[in-house]
C-alpha cells in the first residue's frame, strides 16, 4: 500500500544586501494573504497529488476597469489568490504615453513593501530597475540661494521597520513589468469600460465596442477622469490646483549626484523639484502659479522656464539648461475632493479614481498600491467560499471605511504643501530701500519643519497599518 506524506513549506524571512543597504525580503505575513502551502505526495503512486478542494467552490470574479499601475497591482494580487480576473484598458499605449508625460514615479518604503507582500519577484524587478534616493539627503531648499531649508529622514522608517528603501522608477519601465507579470490572458487592450450594470448576484460591463462581460465586483482605477466613478456618482469637474507643471529629463550628471537624492527648490508662486532617475539621468519638475492650458510659448517652454528661474540658484539653471526643448513637457494639476464614499453595492474605486492628489508628496501611486493589498485583504475574507450578495458587499464597503482616513489625510496634506511651498518668502522687501532683510517667520517654520517632517514622514512609511 503506498505511503502518504503531508509536505508544508512557508515564506521565510531572508537578509539580502540592495544597494549598498542591508535589507530584508519577505512574503506575505502569513495571518493575512499567505497561507502554508500543503501538497501531499503518495510514495509508489505517480508523482505528486495536489489537493483539488479549489474545485469545489466558484472562483470569485473580480472586473477590473483601468490598465495604469492601480489596476495591474490589483489584478496581480487577484491572480495569485486564484481569482478569475480581467483588466480592461481603454489604450496600453495611452497609458505609456502618459507614463512619459508624467515622468518617473516614486514608490515610497511601504508601497514596495506591498509589492514584495503581493509578487516578491515582480518587486525585486521594480528595486533592481530602480533608483534608490533613500539613502542620501532629501528635503527643501531656497531657491534663490541653493541652501537647505529642512531634511526628509527617508532611510531611519525604513531600516527600523526592515523595508525596502525608497526608490523612483521610470513610469513605462513599471508598466512593462506589472504588464509582464499579469499576463495577455488578463489584460485586454483596445477595451473602454463605459458602463456597467448591477444586478443582485453580479455586476456586468459594457465595453466601448458593445462587449459585455459578468463579474462578480468591479473595480474602477480607471484615473482621475474616470468613467466607473462618474457612473456612480455623477458626471463633476476635477479642480485645477492653480498650477502647472513642466518637466524635464535630461542625460545629465551633476557633480552632487552621490550625496543627493533629490530636492525641492522653494520660491513664491513657484517651485522646482530635482532627482537623480538613474542610469546618468536627471528628471525635474518645474510648478509655476497660473491659468489652465497657457501652452502657448512662441519661443518654445525652456526659454520661458529660464526666465521664470533664471534669478533662481545654479543647480535649477544648470537642470533646465541641460534638458533639450523636445525633452521639456507640460502638464496642468488636478485633483478632486474627497468623498466618504467610494462604491456602491458591487463597485467601488481605488487609486486616482477613488482619490486623485497633487503630486507635491509623491503619493497617488504609493496610495493606489495600498488600496489594492487592503482590498484583497478583505476579498480574501469571503473568497474561500460561495459568497452571497451581502458578504460581496460588506467586505467592499470594509476596504472603503480602511483606507478612507488615512487616504484623505494624504490628500489634504498634499493641497497644504501646494499652498506652503509657493508662498515662501525668506526675505523682505522693502519699496523705498534697496536692502532686504530675512523674514523673521523662516527660523519659525524652519523648527515646525524639523519637528513635524519625522513624524509624518514614519507615518507615511509605516502608519497604513498592514505590517
Amino acid at each position: 500500500m503506498a505511503s502518504v506524506q503531508i509536505l508544508c513549506s512557508c515564506t521565510s524571512t531572508s537578509q539580502v544586501q540592495y544597494h549598498g543597504s542591508s535589507r530584508y525580503r519577505y512574503g506575505y505575513p502569513s495571518e493575512r494573504l499567505n497561507e502554508r502551502r500543503c501538497s501531499v505526495r503518495v510514495k509508489g503512486g505517480k508523482g505528486m497529488v495536489l489537493p483539488n478542494l479549489e474545485e469545489e467552490k466558484r472562483k470569485l470574479r473580480v472586473l477590473v476597469a483601468g490598465g495604469g499601475i492601480g489596476g495591474l497591482v490589483l489584478a496581480l494580487a487577484a491572480k495569485h489568490k486564484g481569482y478569475e480576473v480581467k483588466v480592461f484598458e481603454k489604450d496600453l499605449s495611452a497609458v505609456r504615453g502618459e507614463g512619459r508625460h508624467r515622468g518617473p514615479i516614486q514608490l515610497l518604503s511601504s508601497a514596495l513593501a506591498v509589492l514584495e507582500a503581493i509578487d516578491q519577484s515582480v518587486a525585486w524587478q521594480i528595486m533592481e530597475a530602480g533608483c534608490v534616493t533613500a539613502n542620501r539627503t532629501n528635503g527643501l531648499a531656497d531657491g534663490l540661494s541653493g541652501e537647505w531649508f529642512g531634511l526628509f529622514d527617508l532611510l531611519t522608517p525604513a531600516s527600523r521597520k526592515r523595508l525596502p528603501l525608497t526608490l523612483v522608477i521610470c513610469r513605462m519601465t513599471l508598466q512593462d513589468i506589472l504588464v509582464n507579470a499579469v499576463g495577455s490572458n488578463i489584460l485586454r487592450n483596445k477595451s473602454k469600460v463605459v458602463d456597467f450594470i448591477q444586478e443582485p448576484t453580479k455586476v456586468r460591463v459594457i465595453l466601448e465596442n458593445g462587449e459585455q462581460h459578468d463579474g462578480d465586483i468591479l473595480i474602477g482605477a480607471d484615473g482621475i477622469w474616470s468613467e466607473v466613478r462618474s457612473k456612480l456618482f455623477g458626471l463633476k469637474e476635477a479642480n485645477y490646483s492653480g498650477f502647472t507643471c513642466y518637466s524635464g529629463l535630461t542625460s545629465y550628471v551633476p557633480p552632487y549626484i552621490d550625496t543627493i537624492g533629490y530636492r525641492v527648490f522653494l520660491g513664491m508662486n513657484q517651485y522646482f523639484v530635482a532627482s537623480d532617475v538613474g542610469h546618468g539621468k536627471m528628471q525635474w519638475y518645474a510648478f509655476h502659479g497660473e491659468p489652465p492650458l497657457n501652452d502657448s510659448f512662441p519661443e518654445g517652454k525652456k526659454k520661458r522656464l529660464l526666465n521664470l528661474f533664471g534669478n533662481w540658484c545654479n543647480e535649477v539653471i544648470a537642470l533646465i539648461s541641460e534638458t533639450p526643448e523636445n525633452m521639456i513637457l507640460q502638464r496642468d494639476i488636478y485633483d478632486r475632493d474627497m468623498i466618504n464614499t467610494w462604491g456602491i453595492d458591487r463597485v467601488t474605486l481605488l487609486g486616482d479614481a477613488a482619490h486623485p492628489m497633487q503630486p507635491n508628496l509623491g503619493q497617488g501611486g504609493c496610495m493606489a498600491i495600498e488600496d489594492c493589498y487592503q482590498l484583497i485583504l478583505e476579498l480574501d475574507k469571503i473568497a474561500r467560499h460561495d459568497p452571497d450578495e451581502s458578504e460581496v458587499i460588506s467586505a467592499l464597503r470594509r476596504y472603503e471605511k480602511k483606507r478612507i482616513p488615512r487616504v484623505r489625510v494624504l490628500h489634504t496634506a498634499s493641497r497644504m504643501a501646494s499652498k506652503m511651498l509657493v508662498n515662501y518668502q525668506p526675505y523682505i522687501e522693502f519699496k523705498f530701500w534697496p536692502l532686504s532683510i530675512k523674514h523673521p517667520g523662516i527660523h519659525a517654520a524652519q523648527a515646525l519643519f524639523k519637528f513635524t517632517s519625522p513624524q509624518f514622514v514614519t507615518w507615511m512609511m509605516e502608519g497604513h497599518g498592514l505590517w
